[in-house]
């Protein structure tokens, strides 16, 4: 592999020593010795990658339920439980075991996330004592499986639209599951067509002719290995990708389960009938329940980035040892890597996935500190909800697109179902939309924004959104949002004034924050305005917010851009001065000058680029991309993907 300095790197420039396994221990930080743990048993279990290929539809099946067991036993998927039941007592160590999980087969890591992370979680964060006592032991071990059974057929990301009824019936002291229809079949539901013993299931709580909203409740569905009486299931069949899981559709015919079954942390029943809740309004109490499960979308983002690192690394590696024509008059033909046009490919890529670890790291340590009770204040809670809402939109939607540039890098080679994409690509690309449908996601964060994360946050649906907003003065909706103070504090630190976007370095992190914070800014008060505008002219909200759903989209999008740079800055001024601090600047200011670059027709439409600029933007990313290209090989080595894990002998050596 070609490391040296290279004829591409501008003159006078020094390239700073790489210290890989220094870089690795700053990646895997705290740690790093779960994901030390996930990667011995990821190589141990490799032979389920060629598995996954040569086996039949129902083996490859059984083989993912037997390793994910195998790995259960040896601490890797439980350190979220409390100790008391087997656990580890760690919900930050869970999703780094569960982000380094998705370096492997993802039949394997969805199954882990299914049983332990929706199941488990579930039964763990809406339950309470009765439930964990009886459950959490066995599910824990994998013993005893459980599904999710949560979307259904005709209501997908609106829950609180389910079908599903569970009616009390106070002489049996039960309640009576019924599925209203075939809209509302649980579908999609993993676990469920051949594994599964219990569904934790949602549905639409009735209480003495009375609706109290979606709640959950702990459902057999299988004894024996059959379907209990009542409970119809059937298999979804063969998917795009993850056909290690057993996907199925559950019906509920008269299903009948005691009072305890319902999981009543927020809200319970009484014997006689009675509904009680700590939690008065029925739309807070709806999303506080929801928003216990928000561990699903952290960890299904940080799956998304570290699949991206498997891709890049293979793509990378390949392009470091694959010659294709020459470049002048010598024999030998050029490294791919060599190429400006490929090293503006892939080089870009890899400081996206920088700069999106680090920002998976500021939003696991948020949701360890408010689900250890560290943080214990609601806006912190609703703050960790919008950012993992954002982070998983942006995560996966950038796994989706590494996976599909890094296959074209490989040309031919790329599309051999050896060489690993065909599984990356079929596998991943449902993570754009389960956890939450990725746009869907976005608006979350926007409302969060408009908001201020106020304590109507819960409240407010999408119209109650609209008239919140509307009711305050559009400038009152951007002095609430953290840009607007941001972008006054970064202005104060330029040179320039008014012309700070003209005469700041274009390598400055502050003007560089600037620009995002300043496009964050201007588009939320684009959004106010023309919602506010809307309902003054006596429109109705819902049409108002479904024509600026582009524009609330765009400044979610800008909002987390933001996030995820700011991130990697703040993590740039706590490393020591070294080589690894100079070629993390180097992938901090490309990820920067690359967004803006990206985004450039709205900075020069609303006045913040001048051409000259602009141009000078497109020059300095295609130097920064010959800096960092003999650095290439040593920053996707310190992501620590095993070498069994690339499985491509024919591209990576």
């Amino acid at each position: 592999m070609s490391t040296d300095r290279t004829p591409t790197a501008p003159a006078g420039y020094v390239q700073p020593d790489l210290d890989v396994r220094a870089l690795t221990e700053v990646l895997d930080g705290e740690y790093a010795e779960i994901r030390d743990l996930v990667r011995t048993n990821l190589v141990t279990y490799a032979s389920v990658l060629e598995e996954a290929e040569e086996l039949g539809f129902d083996a490859y099946r059984e083989r993912v339920r037997d390793i994910v067991v195998e790995m259960a036993a040896t601490g890797q998927t439980g350190m979220g439980f409390p100790k008391r039941y087997g656990g580890g007592g760690d919900v930050g160590a869970s999703i780094a075991a569960f982000e380094t999980g998705a370096f492997g087969d993802l039949s394997v890591l969805v199954k882990t996330g299914v049983q332990f992370g929706l199941f488990g979680g579930a039964i763990l964060h809406l339950g309470t004592e009765r439930h964990h006592d009886a459950y959490l032991p066995d599910l824990i071990t994998g013993k005893l499986m459980g599904c999710f059974a949560m979307t259904e057929t005709g209501h997908g990301s609106n829950v609180q639209a389910l079908g599903t009824i569970a009616r009390y019936d106070a002489a049996a002291q039960e309640f009576v599951i019924t599925t209203e229809g075939d809209q509302a079949r649980k579908d999609y539901i993993g676990n469920a067509a051949r594994h599964g013993e219990l569904a934790v299931v949602f549905a639409q709580l009735e209480v003495g002719g009375e609706s109290e909203g979606v709640h959950a409740f702990v459902v057999p569905i299988r004894s024996g290995g059959e379907a209990v009486p009542g409970v119809d299931i059937e298999d979804d069949g063969r998917k795009m990708g993850l056909n290690g899981v057993d996907n199925g559709r559950i019906r509920f015919d008269g299903v009948r389960v005691p009072r305890e079954a319902l999981l009543n942390r927020f809200a319970d029943v009484t014997p006689e009938g009675v509904y009680k809740s700590t939690i008065d309004n029925p739309d807070r109490r709806f999303f506080t329940m929801l928003g216990t499960l928000v561990q699903g979308r952290v960890s299904v983002g940080g799956a998304g980035v570290n699949t991206a690192k498997v891709a890049l690394a293979i793509a990378t590696k390949y392009a470091l040892r694959r010659r294709q024509f020459a470049a002048g008059s010598q024999e030998e033909e050029q490294l791919l890597l060599d190429y400006g046009l490929h090293q503006r490919r892939l080089l870009p890529l890899i400081a996206q996935t920088y700069a999106l670890h680090f920002a998976q790291d500021v939003l696991r340590a948020q949701l360890h500190n408010v689900f250890s009770g560290l943080e214990d204040d609601p806006q912190a809670r609703r703050r960790l909800e919008a950012r993992a809402a954002g982070t998983k939109a942006l995560g996966t939607w950038h796994a989706t697109r590494v996976i599909q540039e890094c296959r074209e890098a490989c040309g031919g080679a790329g599309y051999l179902a050896v060489n690993r994409f065909a599984a990356l690509k079929a596998d991943s690309d449902i993570f754009t939309t389960f956890e939450g449908d990725n746009h869907v996601l976005l608006q979350l964060v926007a409302k969060g924004l408009l908001t201020d994360y106020a304590s109507e946050f819960e409240d407010l649906d999408q119209l109650g959104m609209v008239r919140y907003v509307t009711g305050l003065a559009v400038e009152t909706v951007i002095e609430k949002t953290s840009a607007h103070k941001l972008l006054e504090r970064v202005r104060d630190l330029l040179p320039g004034g008014d012309e700070w976007d003209q005469e700041a370095g274009l390598l400055d992190s502050e003007y560089q924050l600037a620009m995002l914070r300043y496009r964050e800014e201007h588009m939320l008060a684009g959004v106010a305005r023309r919602l506010k505008a809307g309902v003054d002219r006596k429109r109705d909200p819902g049409a108002v917010f479904s024509e600026v759903q582009d524009h609330v989209i765009a400044v979610a999008h800008a909002h987390v851009e933001r996030l995820v740079l700011e991130a990697f800055v703040e993590k740039m001024r706590t490393l020591p001065e070294d080589g690894n601090k100079v070629a993390l600047g180097l992938l901090c200011d490309l990820y920067a000058l690359s967004t803006i670059e990206a985004d450039r027709a709205w900075f020069m439409e609303h006045g913040r680029l001048t051409v000259q600029r602009s141009k000078a933007i497109t020059r300095e990313v295609t130097d920064l991309c010959r800096k960092v290209r003999p650095l290439a090989g040593g920053l996707v080595d310190a992501w620590g993907v095993p070498a069994a894990m690339l499985r491509a002998p024919d591209l990576v050596g």
